[in-house]
């Protein structure tokens, strides 16, 4: 029996054709927030039909009504913001908010974007309405991945909270909160890159050079593997991250494959092996010692988990003994990423102005006002909902096993049994109590008008 839709078709299309571009000055506005509802449901109807083998309807209708660009230009828009106005927002000294639940909603709104287009791009007609605006989506995933190895992994690494609120301000959880969700938006791009490989014949012609020659993707890929930020030793138990938690891996399933090394090693097959991309990237002395490095890596046990895996490694041991052929001379008039560019011109130099409206104005909602929103979040993220998206069983949110019992505060979190919530619970209590929160201030009485 199938799980019943979230969305109606109707209520789908509706949704998708009042998708618009916004200003970064109207981020957290009541309309932005009811385009965030909007893109949050149409997330969670895409992942369970691509989960459950249903006919993609939100792909189709993105595609259909030239949604593509506008989900790509409002990641960019609220990358923007969160790089440049909202540290401004946490250092103004008289905003001292009620609640951090309106910001944390534009955080999160770009782990929600680069979610849906993780879900979508899979299909060669979503690259293709990409258009132009694939570009500024290459760059974007560029950006997060070299982030990701700038920090060494560390956003997905447990850290040391405050156990008390006097130790620090909910605007400082909030940022922790923030630094968390880069982790997974990176590993998301990841998906999304490999993706733009399989495609690269549908996209503008300038986008196979900027994958190779403008951000040489091929190395950064190489130093993924080499750094595994999605992989640890924790108590010298082996983990790795997959589905949005740290799971332990037992002695007999450590060399196998997880997602995420297979969408770097089908990446780096789609890059280093097409024709197309044969002729136009240009290996020097540098990046032919950067991509041999991948010979170590290429055991027979990997090779035997994804065959194709024997082309890269003849390809490499012929690099090994011979000096690669300069790229042909192709003459290309080359586009350029306009987005984020565009967006910076703007408003460059107002950051502070518009980080003040926005304190003023959207982020220090009245308590009527912040129980509306409450209610239509409870409503957007309801748990039966989420769970139905999840085809596996929940998962301990300490040690990975099979749970059966749930935090009775936020309902958002599993455990198998009393002593792993108890252990867990300085790293949970954070997310518990802004969730615990919202709930709060949905069931409270509002007082009636006379």
């Amino acid at each position: 029996m199938e799980p019943s839709p979230i969305l109606l078709y109707g209520e789908a299309e509706g949704m998708v054709r009042g998708l618009q571009k916004s200003s970064l000055r109207d981020t957290g506005s009541g309309g932005w927030f009811k385009q965030h509802e909007y893109i949050e449901k149409l997330n969670m109807q895409a992942i369970l039909n691509a989960s459950t083998g249903q006919e993609e309807i939100i792909k189709d209708l993105l595609v259909t009504h030239r949604k593509v660009p506008t989900l790509i230009h409002e990641l960019i828009s609220v990358e923007i913001w969160r790089q440049n106005i909202f540290p401004v927002i946490c250092q103004l000294q008289d905003f001292q908010p009620r609640s951090t639940f309106p910001l944390y909603m534009v955080v999160h709104h770009e782990a929600t974007i680069i979610n849906l287009l993780e879900t979508i791009f899979y299909h060669k007609d979503v690259c293709e309405s990409a258009e132009h605006l694939a570009l500024d989506l290459i760059d974007y995933c560029h950006r997060k991945l070299t982030l990701l190895l700038s920090a060494g992994g560390i956003a997905g690494q447990d850290r040391l909270l405050p156990t008390s609120a006097s130790e620090t301000s909910s605007l400082e959880e909030l940022k922790l909160q923030a630094e968390a969700l880069d982790f997974d938006i990176a590993l998301k791009c990841l998906s999304v890159l490999r993706y733009i490989t399989d495609h690269t014949d549908s996209l503008p012609l300038s986008a196979t050079t900027r994958l190779l020659n403008t951000h040489n993707l091929p190395c950064v890929l190489v130093e993924l593997l080499h750094n595994c930020p999605w992989s640890r030793r924790s108590n010298g138990q082996l983990q790795k991250y997959e589905s949005g938690r740290w799971l332990s891996v037992p002695g007999e399933d450590q060399q196998k494959m997880t997602k995420l090394d297979g969408q770097v090693w089908i990446s780096l097959y789609n890059l280093l092996l097409r024709p197309e991309c044969q002729r136009k990237y240009n290996i020097d002395s540098f990046t032919r010692g950067q991509l041999l490095k991948l010979s170590s890596h290429l055991t027979d046990v990997l090779i035997d988990q994804l065959p194709n895996l024997v082309e890269l490694q003849r390809f490499l041991s012929h690099l090994s003994v011979s000096e690669p052929a300069p790229p042909k001379k192709e003459l290309i008039i080359e586009q350029v990423p306009e987005v984020r560019d565009s967006i910076i011109r703007e408003t460059s130099g107002k950051w502070k102005a518009i980080a003040k409206h926005q304190v003023k104005n959207t982020f220090s909602p009245s308590d009527s006002d912040l129980r509306h929103q409450a209610q239509r979040w409870a409503q957007t993220y309801n748990m039966d909902v989420m769970e139905a998206l999840v085809p596996d069983k929940p998962k301990c949110g300490l040690c990975g096993a099979e749970a059966a019992k749930r935090c009775s505060r936020c309902q958002s979190e599993w455990y198998c049994n009393r002593q792993c919530q108890v252990n867990h619970w300085q790293k949970h209590k954070k997310a518990c109590d802004l969730v615990n929160e919202a709930v709060k201030k949905m069931k409270e009485d509002v007082k009636p008008q006379m």
